[in-house]
């Protein structure tokens, strides 16, 4: 997987304010609990103390067993009496060391030379984040969903009304992001503008990301210009996006139909659907387009994936954005 430098930068300024943190909490540590013992800070010193003289007996070479064995007796006594201040007023073993989120590197992002499994994780986070800012629209919720602005009145007898239709699928929604896993199944938003399908998408999305799932939530129009520059942009790709799109555990693609299509579009969005088909990554996708109207803008095995493999969610009722200008 390749990066771009700035989101190496990124991921190493978060991991540089970690350690800052950790140094911070620490000293408050340090602070609380030497005012409440100044013994603990005069054992703290002592410590530091005898580090320092042992250093010095190893290079003096006098007697230097004897000097040592003097040295860590006395070191080992100021230590046990710190550990009993510090048990005593209930705080942990390890309360005067640095608390690492990565206890492996020491949120440095390398052991040895070799990347830590939590800067490979900060790195795609980072990644997924930057490609969600292509989207201007920040995260919604399931609860500041309405469904005031759906008729109640059926369009025929045989119909439902559309609030009736809205509140299914709100409550399937719901369920949906409440059990999702990376088995869930792939889903198609389908129906006409204003009705409900980005703030839905969105609502999920944000469920995911707050359960820990790596989801890049991106308009089709967005992720193909990017993905299309980073194929053709002539100075060689900085970072992988196709490769981010297939890889992450969520993929939401809104609007799809806006984007301009070309024979290279048409390929890619097969390619991302295809592709994470086979591997069994959930991916939802919100169209304003008919099936008709999808296969007239799409190929055969392109729509025929699309249908084949996404369950469909039919979104009804009037545009809620005009029915707000009203109001």
């Amino acid at each position: 997987m390749g990066y771009s430098r700035e989101i190496y930068e990124e991921a190493e300024a978060k991991l540089e304010r970690r350690r800052l943190y950790s140094e911070q909490e620490l000293q408050k540590r340090r602070d609380l609990l030497y005012m409440r013992s100044p013994k603990a800070e005069e054992l703290v010193h002592q410590l530091a103390h005898t580090s320092v003289a042992t250093a010095k007996a190893i290079f003096s070479g006098s007697d230097t067993a004897a000097a040592l064995a003097k040295l860590r007796e006395t070191n080992l006594a100021y230590q046990q009496e710190l550990k009993k201040i510090i048990a005593g007023f209930g705080f942990p073993e390890n309360y005067l060391e640095e608390w690492h989120q990565c206890p492996d590197c020491c949120d440095r992002g390398y052991i040895d030379g070799r990347m830590c499994r939590c800067m490979k994780t900060l790195l795609r986070e980072t990644a997924y984040e930057r490609l969600n800012k292509i989207s201007p629209l920040s995260l919604s919720d399931f609860d500041t969903f309405s469904l005031d602005y759906y008729s109640k009145t059926p369009p025929n007898a045989k119909e439902s009304s559309p609030y009736e239709t809205m509140s299914k699928v709100l409550a399937f929604c719901r369920k949906y992001a409440l059990h999702f896993s990376l088995n869930s199944r792939s889903l198609l938003f389908q129906g006409g503008p204003g009705l409900g399908k980005t703030h839905l998408s969105l609502a999920i999305a944000k469920h995911a990301i707050d359960n820990g799932y790596g989801v890049i939530y991106v308009s089709a129009p967005a992720i193909m210009s990017k993905i299309e520059s980073e194929r053709f942009g002539g100075r060689g790709r900085s970072e992988d996006t196709e490769q981010l799109v297939l890889d992450c555990d969520l993929l939401i693609i809104d609007d799809l139909g806006t984007e301009f299509t070309t024979k290279f579009t048409v390929s890619a969005i097969y390619n991302i659907i295809n592709s994470r088909t086979i591997m069994s990554k959930p991916t939802i996708i919100s169209t304003n387009l008919t099936l008709a109207e999808l296969q007239e803008k799409y190929n055969f095995r392109t729509v025929s994936r699309i249908i084949g493999t996404l369950d469909r969610l039919h979104f009804v009722g009037s545009d809620i954005r005009q029915l707000k200008r009203k109001r």
